[in-house]
């Protein structure tokens, strides 16, 4: 044992500096062997630290491809002195949805694949959603670079209450509702974006991609009201990129409560997707908004049955970005 006066690096041999800490709260606590302890306690943050990665990664990706997608969107928004201009945003979209097709192409060989059947005219894209919208953000970016076309999107109330969202809300006009909103939206000839499952399918949906919509039909009645036709669309693999603890249940009664996504994710991998549209549902004058809402599931479901391998495999995804990889060099 080191005495009260003695140095760690007293002697011939100079001891570790865990060991020297150890013995120096040993005598302070006066627990015996309090090194054994701190050599375990060591050793089980390197075990856990890839798992403590895997959580926190999601968030730091969050704040650094939202927040910075703020900041661009400030310094345009100094640029309007207070006044509304069409030509600003429509930089600051370029902008944006180019770096963000540059993440998805570099990060996960994003592909979009069925382009060619969005119609000249409005429609109403209806998504299956992943723990993120990543995806959906990816697929209006290419939709704009590559077609010239906008993409609005609705999204939950929630958003626009986490901070800096605001500007991002203004910038791409992204609706929260009510119904007229957007059915006035399509019938001016616009593309939307919808996911009826929202958070709670984002949240508690799985790797077997289940789709939760519950009673949710209003997105069906939009597109019967503005008489446009229904498109699904579906990203493969889009819950190994970043997968959540949803099947906890305390989580699912906690967020029923309080109707916040407090379920924790965890990922952020590097994984091959592929975003497939579908064949376009048609107007039909003479259908109800339950059949068109079962007529979309289906065709959706359909979509997930013929592109994706069930239950989905992170480590499959990753092989299938690597092999992608390895053929474009």
């Amino acid at each position: 044992m080191i005495g009260g006066n003695e140095s760690c690096t007293a002697g011939p041999i100079s001891l570790s500096y865990l060991t020297c800490v150890a013995h120096l709260l040993g005598e302070w606590t006066g627990v015996e062997h309090l090194e054994d302890y701190l050599g375990y306690t060591v050793y089980l943050l390197w075990l856990l630290l890839p798992l403590a990665i895997a959580f926190i990664f999601p968030g730091i990706f969050f704040f650094v491809f939202i927040y910075s997608a703020v900041i661009i969107l400030y310094i345009h928004k100094r640029k309007l002195n207070g006044e509304k201009s069409g030509n600003v945003w429509d930089g600051a979209r370029k902008l944006l949805t180019t770096l963000w097709d540059g993440h998805a192409r570099i990060w996960h060989g994003y592909e979009v694949h069925g382009v060619e059947k969005i119609p000249e005219g409005p429609a109403l894209f209806v998504f299956y959603h992943g723990a993120g919208p990543a995806d959906i953000i990816y697929f209006i970016s290419r939709l704009l670079l590559e077609k010239k076309r906008f993409c609005y999107v609705v999204a939950d109330h929630f958003v626009s209450r986490i901070p800096g969202f605001k500007l991002i809300i203004e910038a791409f006009e992204i609706l929260h509702g009510p119904k007229e909103a957007c059915v006035n939206t399509l019938k001016k000839g616009c593309l939307l974006g919808i996911s009826p499952g929202g958070v709670r399918e984002a949240l508690f949906s799985d790797e077997t991609y289940v789709i939760i919509w519950g009673n949710r039909k209003g997105f069906a009645q939009v597109a019967i009201d503005a008489k446009v036709p229904i498109i699904p669309v579906f990203t493969q693999n889009v819950r190994e990129g970043i997968r959540t603890l949803g099947k906890i249940k305390i989580l699912r009664k906690l967020y029923e409560r309080i109707r916040l996504p407090v379920v924790p994710m965890y990922g952020g991998f590097p994984v091959k997707l592929r975003t497939f549209v579908g064949e376009p549902i048609p107007y039909d004058p003479n259908i109800t908004a339950e059949e068109l809402t079962a007529k979309t599931k289906a065709a959706l479901q359909a979509l997930i049955e013929k592109h994706q391998k069930i239950p989905g495999s992170i480590c499959r995804a990753l092989m299938e970005r690597f092999q992608t990889r390895q053929k474009e060099d």
